[in-house]
């Protein structure tokens, strides 16, 4: 029996696949607590649709994240933290505070999450990190910490 799932089924699959699974699984526990469809001959059409759309939705997606990568990739981010002597810094840069750095000096909307610092940064200097802009997309960027 194929079924098409409504949310994400552990072992089975995620929300929108079509799996095959056995007649009884697939009437009595997918179908039957709401968490898939029967995979009809009109609902195969609606999900061979789904899929066309979904796919030109990530295909620009991904083009957009590409073009994102050569505008940022290899460029400064300077943060300015107040420090105490020697650079050691009050507290460590965040990625919600480069974030906002990225933000204001170039205008990327980029979220905190997506930011991987490979260190906790409490000295100033210049560190490298990189930016997940799409699943296998990644901006590498460097930041210069400053002290005020």
């Amino acid at each position: 029996m194929k079924v098409i799932l409504k949310q994400d089924v552990a072992k089975v699959g995620k929300k929108g696949d079509l799996v095959e699974v056995s007649d009884g699984y697939g009437r009595n526990f997918l179908v039957g607590r709401g968490l898939g469809e029967e995979a009809t001959p009109g609902k195969l059409r609606e999900y061979q649709e789904f899929q066309k759309t979904q796919k030109a939705r990530d295909d620009k997606r991904q083009k957009s994240a590409e073009e994102m990568k050569k505008k940022l990739g290899g460029k400064l981010v300077s943060v300015k933290v107040s420090a105490g002597e020697g650079g050691k810094l009050f507290g460590s840069v965040t990625s919600a505070q480069v974030a906002e750095a990225l933000s204001a000096q170039f205008g990327a909307g980029i979220d905190k999450k997506d930011i991987k610092l490979d260190e906790s940064i409490k000295q100033a200097g210049s560190y490298a990190f990189r930016i997940k802009l799409y699943p296998g997309v990644e901006a590498e960027m460097t930041l210069k910490v400053e002290s005020e």
